[in-house]
């Protein structure tokens, strides 16, 4: 009797989990003041929260993946999501500031469901459709950190600042009954569970391949952060100081993420991983070079900075999932490990890239000046693909 076909895990579930794994991000931001004022603690301290976050994060994407290998894929995600839950009820319900940042850091376990979807997505769909699989997977991760503080900011003034934390922990709920129903069990690594926990990270640290596609998403993370954070200092000018307007000309970078990974959704079948990643960084190069020239031309003109910039967004969202498949299969025993510390990386990588381009911006730079900053990062990581690309075909 013919054994039965073991059906993937519905698309539908790994984007709710990986959108979910970045929704807590910026969600509670409209809510820090009534936070301060509720548990009568100055405002500066409330704001680590955020820090308290993005720290956990890193550290869970680090740890999540290598965790999966030895343990399997679905008891992980289920250990995190329980935590999120849990955590989500006791910042709705601390009374100080301690217990609130421990239960925020707490939170933080969920961004164990990015890695981890992208490892059951190579498991399920195999290298021809992983790709395609994780361009949709990016624009559900894209579309969640956009919503989440309009929709933040709503929960806080219909319902007070302690609704968006209970609306995380019933879409905790949410993610616990789909792990358990739709998930597929795995099974652990045989060989990485006998190992020191530190032999798959040197596996992959030695690897050149992983190094190579793991730099350039570093630097084009660290484009996108050089981008965020100098252009409410430098280009707030063009539009006379307007909030409303920044924003919406900011906005239109993540709209050219979520447009690159729709494209490699639906067109990753006609153009294998290492030319999407190549054509991803093409396009943030021609488009910040564009950018250099219409700055020159046209100091004074929005649409001139912020248009160009939109190239950022496009390319790193064709750059991404390319870049993640490959990472995925260097080494089919360390999947997870791979996935976590990618993730890791690209974080820790992008705040290094960001932190060393942004010392000598003042609010003197001038928006030439900027766009020279990101269209160097941008060479950077068009190299670094290259690199990276000619490692592997040698190799393959």
């Amino acid at each position: 009797m013919m054994a039965k076909t073991r059906q993937p895990t519905r698309m539908t579930v790994l984007i709710f989990l990986s959108a979910l794994s970045v929704l807590p991000v910026n969600m509670i931001l409209p809510s820090l003041p009534a936070i301060s004022d509720a548990l009568r603690a100055d405002y500066a301290l409330i704001s680590l929260s955020v820090a308290c976050y993005a720290i956990a994060t890193a550290l869970v994407e680090l740890i999540a993946g290598t965790l999966s290998d030895r343990f399997g894929r679905k008891p992980v995600i289920l250990a995190s999501v329980i935590l999120f839950t849990i955590a989500s009820v006791g910042c709705a319900l601390a009374t100080n500031l301690a217990t609130f940042l421990i239960c925020r850091a707490m939170q933080a376990a969920i961004a164990t469901c990015f890695s981890v979807v992208l490892v059951i997505v190579k498991e399920d769909y195999g290298v021809h459709s992983a790709t395609s699989k994780i361009g949709y997977l990016q624009a559900g991760w894209a579309l969640a950190p956009m919503l989440g503080p309009s929709l933040g900011g709503v929960l806080d003034d219909v319902f007070g600042w302690q609704a968006s934390f209970v609306l995380l922990a019933l879409l905790g709920l949410v993610a616990l009954i789909v792990t358990v129903w739709d998930i597929k069990p795995g099974t652990p690594q045989p060989t990485i569970a006998t190992q020191s926990l530190w032999v798959p990270y040197r596996r992959l640290l030695s690897t050149a391949r992983f190094w190579g596609y793991a730099l350039c998403m570093a630097l084009s993370t660290g484009t996108l952060y050089i981008f965020l954070t100098g252009a409410p200092l430098v280009a707030g000018a063009l539009v006379n100081g307007s909030s409303t307007w920044l924003g919406v000309y900011m906005g239109l970078t993540p709209v050219g993420f979520i447009a690159g990974s729709f494209m490699v959704g639906r067109f990753s079948a006609q153009l294998q991983p290492n030319r999407l990643l190549i054509l991803g960084r093409l396009l943030t190069c021609i488009g910040l070079g564009l950018g250099l020239i219409l700055t020159w031309l046209l100091p004074g003109q929005a649409l001139a900075f912020f248009g160009p910039c939109l190239s950022i967004g496009l390319g790193n969202g064709l750059t991404m999932p390319a870049a993640n498949t490959k990472i995925l299969f260097i080494d089919n025993d360390l999947a997870g490990t791979a996935a976590g510390l990618a993730a890791a990386t690209s974080i820790g990588g992008g705040a290094l890239v960001v932190g060393i381009a942004t010392l000598g911006l003042t609010q003197s730079t001038t928006t030439v000046g900027l766009i020279g900053l990101l269209f160097a990062s941008a060479v950077l990581a068009l190299l670094t693909g290259i690199g990276a690309v000619k490692i592997d075909e040698k190799l393959y």
